[in-house]
C-alpha cells in the first residue's frame, strides 16, 4: 500500500484518506463525509477547512457520486495489490425518513423493532441526530416513556432513555413538553426503579436526561416536586451508577436545593448521609464540588444538621477536603463548619472539630493566599469559640483571632 500512489482528488483534506462517501462543500471543496460531518458537527466548526468561507451546518453535503465511482474503480484496478475495494455508500438519514420511524413507533407491530433502529441511528453520528431533533424525535421518546410509565411496560426504555441521552434536547422544546405533560418527571424516576438488563447504564443514562430536564424547567415545577422524587434519586445513588450518572445525579440534587420544602424532603430520605459516604470515597474534584454545595444547603435547616453531626466522619471529611480540592470547596467547607458552630456548636461537636483537624485546618486557610472574605468568615468562627480551643496549638499560632 506504501508503494501505490493514489491519485490526489482521492484523498480527503482532513483526514488524509482514500474518501469512502466523497461529498462536496458549497465552497466547492469535496470531503469525506464522515470527516467534515465531523469537523462541523462534533468539533464545533463554521467553516471550509480547505477555503476558510462560511460553511454553516444545515449547508447541503453533495454527495459525489463521479467521483466515487472512480475511486471503486481504481480500488478494483489495484486490487492485486492488496487495496480494498469502497463499498457503495448507504443513503444518509434525513428528516423524512425519521417522520417514518416516528409514525412505524406508535404502531404496536414495529414499535420495539422502529425504537431499536432509532437507537442505532442516534448513536451513529451527529447528522442523524440533528435530524431527530428536526423532526421532533426527543418529544416522542419522552411520550413513549411517559405511556411505559402508565402501563407498567419496560419494553423499549432502555433504547428510549439511550436515544434521549444522545440527543441535545432544546430547553424550549423541554419546556413545553413539561408544559403538556406533568408525567415527564415522574416517568423518568419510574425508570430509575425497573429491573433491566444493563440496569447500570440505565440508571446512569436516565439520571443525565433527567439532568437535562431538569435545567430547563421553570422554578414552579421544581417547587412542586414529589418526595419520590427524592427517594428514587437518592436509591439510585445509592446502588451505584456511573461517574458520569453520580455528578447528574447531584447536579439535579443542587437544582432543587434552593426551596425549602425539597431540602425537607432530602433529609427525610437520608440525603445527607448518602453524601456523605459518597464522599468518604474520595471522588473527583467535581464531584466533591457537588457534595459540599449541597450539603451547605441542607445543613442550614435544623434536620439537615443534625443528620451532618448523627454521621461519625461528616466533620473530619468536610475539614480534610480544605486545601485539598479547590478554591470552591475551601468555601462550602467553611460555609458548612460555620454553620455547624453557630447553631450546633456544643461541647461535644466543638472537640470533635478539634480532635478530626477541623480547627487546624481552618487556621491553615489563615496562613495561605486565599479570598479576605474567606478569611473573615474563618476569624469569625475561631473568635466565637476561642475560649473552648484556646489551648490547641494552631490557635496560638495564629494570627487575627484573640478577641482580647
Amino acid at each position: 500500500m506504501d508503494d501505490i500512489e493514489v491519485p490526489q482528488y482521492f484523498i480527503c483534506p482532513i483526514s488524509l484518506q482514500i474518501m469512502k462517501d466523497p461529498v462536496t462543500a458549497i465552497t466547492g471543496i469535496t470531503y469525506d463525509r464522515e470527516s467534515i460531518e465531523h469537523w462541523l458537527f462534533t468539533s464545533k466548526n463554521a467553516t471550509c477547512p480547505v477555503t476558510n468561507q462560511p460553511l454553516p451546518k444545515d449547508s447541503d453535503l453533495t454527495p459525489n457520486h463521479t467521483l466515487l465511482r472512480l475511486i471503486q474503480a481504481w480500488c478494483i484496478l489495484n486490487a492485486s495489490k492488496g487495496i480494498d475495494r469502497i463499498p457503495t455508500p448507504k443513503p444518509p438519514l434525513d428528516k423524512f425518513q425519521v417522520l417514518k420511524l416516528i409514525k412505524h413507533l406508535w404502531q404496536p407491530e414495529f414499535q420495539l423493532k422502529t425504537i431499536r433502529q432509532l437507537a442505532l441511528l442516534a448513536a451513529e453520528n451527529e447528522r442523524n441526530r440533528k435530524y431527530m431533533i428536526e423532526a421532533g424525535l426527543p418529544k416522542e421518546m419522552m411520550l413513549f416513556i411517559v405511556t411505559c410509565f402508565k402501563q407498567g411496560q419496560i419494553d423499549g426504555l432502555e433504547e428510549a432513555i439511550g436515544v434521549l441521552n444522545f440527543i441535545l434536547i432544546p430547553s424550549a422544546e423541554t419546556m413545553q413538553i413539561l408544559v403538556e405533560n406533568d408525567h415527564i418527571i415522574e416517568s423518568l424516576t419510574w425508570v430509575l426503579c425497573c429491573e433491566m438488563g444493563n440496569h447500570l447504564t440505565v440508571k446512569s443514562h436516565t439520571m443525565l436526561v433527567l439532568k437535562k430536564i431538569i435545567e430547563a424547567t421553570s422554578s414552579s415545577v421544581l417547587e412542586r416536586l414529589k418526595p419520590e422524587f427524592f427517594t428514587r434519586i437518592v436509591r439510585a445513588l445509592r446502588s451505584g451508577i456511573t461517574q458520569k450518572g453520580i455528578n447528574a445525579t447531584l447536579l439535579v440534587l443542587l437544582e432543587a436545593c434552593p426551596w425549602s420544602r425539597n431540602r425537607i424532603m432530602m433529609v427525610e430520605t437520608n440525603t445527607v448521609y448518602e453524601l456523605i459516604e459518597l464522599e468518604l470515597g474520595f471522588p473527583e474534584k467535581r464531584t466533591t464540588e457537588l457534595i459540599l454545595g449541597i450539603l451547605f444547603h441542607l445543613c442550614s435547616c435544623p434536620d439537615g444538621r443534625a443528620q451532618f453531626l448523627s454521621h461519625r466522619g461528616s466533620i473530619a471529611v468536610v475539614s480534610e477536603r480544605i486545601l485539598r480540592v479547590s478554591p470552591a470547596v475551601d468555601d462550602q467547607a467553611v460555609s458548612i463548619l460555620s454553620m455547624i458552630c453557630m447553631f450546633s456548636g456544643t461541647y461535644m461537636v466543638l472537640q470533635e472539630m478539634l480532635k478530626v483537624g477541623a480547627v487546624s485546618k481552618l487556621c491553615s486557610l489563615l496562613q495561605v493566599d486565599c479570598a479576605t472574605s474567606l478569611k473573615d468568615r474563618v476569624r469569625k468562627i475561631l473568635r466565637s469559640h476561642f475560649q473552648k480551643w484556646r489551648d490547641s496549638p494552631c490557635i496560638g499560632g495564629s494570627q487575627g483571632i484573640n478577641p482580647s
